[in-house]
């Protein structure tokens, strides 16, 4: 008999499956040692030194577990290194990650949009933290993060802890990242402070509202509307709610979701949809789910961007379909930069609503030039 090659295949979050083989002859020699019935010392030397040459190479997959990918941090790793923060204005628990850079420049804070969690930027922490001290956040009622029963969430509340976040933890003026709702509540964090606190501002397809009701000019909106409604009333029922949000979480259903929001199919992997999925069976997570779903849209940011002096980077996926470049904010943040010198817009092709994830290539090819160019504060 010939000898017998095994591989074991992981797939890392790049969706690419990294090849862990032990030595071409190992299991086939183990056996062959068996079937002739050698003395036992013989046979346990042989075992020992076949063991400890597959341990040997699951320890390279164990340290390749975490970095699976140039430039990815692993989803274990940033939730081993997560810190908590004491929330004393509203007596919540806070999770945040913290990435120090020992220089003068201004901090970054990355703030993630629904259901998503700090892992979100997995791709872009390692980048950013060459040249930044780089935190990043769980809003209330997200990852890792309390989930008050009954509480009452809205876009105002997450603003109000990005601001108190900074000035508690963060203590330096700080450049906001945030995507989809995380955005939108970083542009009011920003309106309702100073470039003392804030001190530049990065939107990643910005969301006009917490839900899909802030945005009732738009036609797409506007046939859903009756539907919407009725979904909320579903909602408010406790236990139509609740079978509502187990199918929602459902592996399959999650990636189904999230293969419909990236353009890059190939990033829409296990560690992804568990990156989503895992909070939702927290305690809380199903209150969050409905309050965030059923209530006020909050401010919009139409209303909000002409105040707001700050440097602004926009940065909007052109095949998203929640908020899509054609739709009114989209529209709106397009025509910005004509408007408001202090507004720099770029169109990302072939991307879809969390493009630091999708592409995180493309972000960084335009995120990190304006970061170096911000002027010193």
């Amino acid at each position: 008999m010939g000898s017998i090659s095994i591989s074991i295949s992981v797939v890392c979050a790049s969706s690419k499956s990294y090849l862990l083989s032990t030595p071409t002859s190992s299991f086939s020699s183990l056996a062959c040692l068996q079937s002739r019935n050698l003395p036992q010392p013989v046979l346990k030397k042989s075992l020992s030194i076949t063991a400890s040459m597959v341990s040997t190479s699951l320890g390279e997959l164990e340290s390749n577990w975490n970095w699976n990918e140039e430039g990815v941090l692993g989803v274990r790793e940033i939730r081993e290194s997560c810190r908590k923060w004491e929330w004393k204005g509203k007596g919540h628990s806070i999770n945040y990650f913290i990435s120090t850079n020992e220089n003068e420049k201004p901090p970054l804070l990355l703030v993630h949009g629904f259901g998503a969690s700090i892992p979100h930027w997995r791709r872009n922490i390692k980048t950013l933290s060459q040249s930044f001290t780089v935190y990043a956040i769980d809003l209330l009622g997200f990852g890792a993060s309390d989930k008050p029963a009954g509480f009452a969430y809205s876009m105002e509340v997450w603003a109000e802890l990005i601001l108190d976040f900074i000035n508690e933890v963060v203590k330096k003026p700080t450049v906001l990242i945030g995507n989809s709702v995380g955005s939108l509540a970083c542009v009011i964090a920003a309106s309702e402070s100073s470039p003392e606190v804030v001190r530049a501002l990065v939107l990643l397809n910005c969301a006009g509202g917490m839900n899909n009701k802030a945005i009732v000019d738009d036609w797409r909106i506007k046939l859903l509307l009756p539907l919407l409604w009725f979904f909320d009333f579903l909602l408010k029922q406790k236990s139509i709610a609740s079978a509502i949000f187990e199918r929602v979480k459902q592996r399959e259903r999650l990636k189904n979701v999230l293969l419909s929001v990236y353009a890059n199919k190939e990033f829409v992997d296990d560690d992804l949809v568990e990156i989503i999925r895992a909070p939702a069976f927290d305690e809380g997570a199903l209150d969050a789910f409905v309050s965030i779903v059923t209530g006020p849209p909050g401010p919009n940011p139409v209303k909000l961007m002409p105040g707001i002096s700050l440097p602004v980077l926009v940065l909007w996926g052109d095949q998203d379909p929640f908020t899509p470049i054609d739709g009114p904010v989209g529209k709106y943040f397009l025509s910005l930069p004509s408007k408001m010198p202090n507004i720099c817009l770029f169109v990302l092709e072939g991307v879809g609503h969390c493009p630091h994830d999708d592409r995180p290539d493309l972000v960084h090819e335009k995120l990190l030039p304006w970061l170096a160019s911000l002027p010193a504060s």
